[in-house]
């Protein structure tokens, strides 16, 4: 990875989801802008608030696609993360930072 460059895998399929009362929502369907987790892969020497492993908030609008050994991936500048999820700590906080 060169730069400020992420690489990301997306949580789950990303297909079609369920809302709270068991509604199938296909992918199709536009809601507003909705944002998706995705676990870090690889990043760039310019990257300094994300590490390999972290999971992290992004908008999908704002990515490239690139498929490697069969396995879509999708590529990011980290200026494009919203959020790094965190564990838990015995409870203090939201389990966010940003």
């Amino acid at each position: 990875m060169l730069h400020d460059r992420v690489l990301v895998r997306r949580d789950g399929d990303g297909d079609e989801r369920r809302s709270t009362a068991g509604i199938v929502i296909p992918a199709t369907a536009t809601v507003g802008k909705r944002l998706a987790w995705a676990r870090v892969v690889a990043v760039g020497q310019h990257v300094r608030q994300v590490a390999v492993d972290d999971r992290v908030l992004f908008d999908p609008e704002e990515r490239a696609e690139v498929e490697l050994e069969g396995t879509t991936y999708l590529l990011l500048r980290e200026k494009d993360v919203h959020a790094v999820a965190a564990p838990r700590v015995a409870g203090e906080g939201t389990g966010l930072y940003l």
